[in-house]
C-alpha cells in the first residue's frame, strides 16, 4: 500500500533555511508535510480526549475492567502513532493497526459506551472511528483508504446494533460513510492539485535553465565578439587609416596581443585583462611593480587607478593628460569592465582622431566610481551612429551595462567627444 511519505523534518522543526535548494517537488512536498501533520496531530488530541470522555461515563452496561483496558491501549496507541508518524512518516502498517484497532472497539461499543450517551453520534468510540476514518483518507491512497473507511462504518454499526441502538447504528455508519467519501474526494482533489502546480514548477524551471544557457551563451558571444572587436579589428583599421605606423614597437606588441587573445578566446577561456597588460608591457620592455601586479589581479576590490594607467600606457600615440584618483576602489570584474570601456575609447580617438588631444579623469566618492575620457577631436553625432557600428554600442556601452554601470556619450560635430563611464556601487 502507497503511504504519504514522511516529511523532511519532524513536526515543529524550522523552516528551510533561505540558501537551501528547491525542492524537485514543492507543492508534493507541502502536500505531503501537511498529510502527515494533520492526521498525527487529530489522532494524538482525539485520543486523549477520547480516554477522558471514556473514563468520565462508566455507568451500566460499561465493564470497568473491558474500558480501562481500552482505555489503557488506545491511550498509548494514540501517543506512539504520534512518534512513529513524526519519525518515519505515516506508513500503510501504522494506518492499518490504527484501523484495527478502532475496529475492535467498535465492536465492543456495548461493554465500553454507557446506554445514555451513545445515540446522537456524540459517545467516544463515535469519535474514534471518525477520527480513523479520517486519517485513513488522508494517509493512504483511495484504493486502500476506502475500503479501510468502510470497515470501521461496518463495525461501528455492528457494535452499536449489539448495544440495542439501531437508529445510532445506521445513522453514524452513514456519517462514517460519507466521511470515507468526501474524505477520498478532497485527497484526489489535493493530489492532482499538487502534481499540476509541480508540472507547471518543473516546466517553469527548464524554462529559466534554458533561458539561462540562452543567455550565457550571448553573453558569451558579446564577449568574444567585444575581444575581436578590441584587438584584431581595431589594430587592422588603425593601421589602414595611418594611425600606426607599421614598423611602430606599438604595432608589434598590439599584435601579439591580439593573437594571445584569440588563442585565449580559441581554447574557450576567458581573456584576462591584468595578463593580457603585463604581457604587452613586458613585450615594450617595460616592468610592472609586484604590488601592482597584486592589487590588480588578486584583490577583490583593486584600485581602479592603477588599472587605468596601465591602459594609458597601451597608447603613447596619444598626448593623454592623466588625472586619477587613487582612492576609487571596485570589484576585480568593474574594474576590468571599466579598464576595457577606457580602452575602447582611446582606441576610438586613435582611429577617428589621431593627433587629438586627451584627457582621462577619474573620481570616486561613496556612491561611484566615474571615468570621463575627454577628446578636442572633430566629434560627431551620436545619433547618425550606424547600427551595425559596434565599438560604442558594445565595447564601451554594452561592457558596461553588463557590471551594472553605463556610458554616456557627448560629442557633437566640431566640438570634441565626452565618453563618461560610471559604475554606481563603488567600494
Amino acid at each position: 500500500m502507497p503511504a504519504v511519505v514522511a516529511p523532511s523534518s519532524p513536526v515543529g522543526a524550522p523552516d528551510r533555511p533561505a540558501d537551501a535548494p528547491l525542492p524537485a517537488s514543492p507543492a508534493g512536498e507541502a502536500l505531503n508535510r501537511v498529510s502527515t501533520t494533520l492526521p498525527i496531530m487529530l489522532r494524538l488530541t482525539c485520543g486523549l480526549a477520547g480516554a477522558v470522555a471514556a473514563l468520565a461515563v462508566r455507568t451500566p452496561p460499561v465493564e470497568p475492567v473491558p474500558l480501562a483496558v481500552a482505555v489503557l491501549v488506545l491511550t498509548g496507541w494514540s501517543v506512539w502513532f504520534a512518534r512513529s508518524g513524526t519519525r518515519s512518516g505515516l506508513t500503510p502498517g501504522l494506518i492499518g493497526v490504527d484501523v484495527a484497532l478502532t475496529v475492535v472497539t467498535c465492536l465492543f461499543i456495548p461493554r465500553l459506551v454507557a446506554a445514555e450517551v451513545l445515540p446522537g453520534e456524540v459517545s467516544w468510540v463515535a469519535i474514534l472511528a471518525s477520527t480513523s476514518v479520517i486519517v485513513a483518507q488522508l494517509a493512504l491512497r483511495p484504493h486502500w483508504a476506502v475500503p479501510a473507511g468502510l470497515l470501521v462504518a461496518a463495525a461501528y454499526a455492528l457494535g452499536a446494533h449489539r448495544a440495542g441502538d439501531d437508529v445510532e447504528a445506521v445513522a453514524h455508519a452513514t456519517t462514517l460513510v460519507v466521511q470515507t467519501a468526501s474524505g477520498t474526494a478532497l485527497a484526489v482533489v489535493l493530489r492532482g492539485s499538487s502534481r499540476r502546480a509541480d508540472a507547471a514548477f518543473a516546466e517553469r524551471q527548464r524554462v529559466l535553465r534554458e533561458a539561462l544557457i540562452a543567455r550565457t551563451a550571448r553573453e558569451t558571444e558579446r564577449r568574444q565578439n567585444r575581444d575581436l572587436h578590441d584587438t584584431v579589428l581595431s589594430t587592422l583599421t588603425m593601421v589602414g587609416l595611418g594611425a600606426v605606423r607599421s614598423d611602430s614597437p606599438l604595432l608589434r606588441a598590439r599584435a601579439a596581443a591580439d593573437l594571445r587573445t584569440l588563442a585565449a578566446a580559441r581554447s574557450g577561456t576567458d581573456t584576462d585583462a591584468a595578463a593580457t597588460n603585463r604581457s604587452d608591457a613586458a613585450d615594450r620592455g617595460e616592468t610592472t611593480d609586484q604590488s601592482e601586479t597584486t592589487d590588480r589581479g588578486d584583490a577583490a576590490h583593486p584600485p581602479v587607478d592603477r588599472w587605468l594607467r596601465e591602459v594609458a600606457g597601451r597608447f603613447p600615440e596619444l598626448p593623454t593628460v592623466v588625472d586619477l584618483a587613487p582612492a576609487a576602489t571596485a570589484p576585480a570584474a568593474v574594474a576590468a569592465a571599466v579598464a576595457e570601456s577606457t580602452a575602447a575609447a582611446l582606441a576610438n580617438v586613435l582611429r577617428h582622431a589621431p593627433g587629438a588631444a586627451v584627457r582621462l579623469r577619474l573620481s570616486g566618492s561613496a556612491g561611484a566610481v566615474v571615468v570621463e575620457v575627454v577628446d578636442d577631436g572633430p566629434g560627431f553625432d551620436p545619433a547618425r551612429v550606424p547600427a551595425h557600428r559596434y565599438g560604442l554600442r558594445e565595447s564601451i556601452r554594452g561592457r558596461m551595462a553588463s557590471v551594472g554601470g553605463r556610458a554616456v556619450v557627448d560629442s557633437t560635430p566640431g566640438r570634441g567627444t565626452r565618453i563618461r563611464l560610471e559604475w554606481p556601487h563603488a567600494h
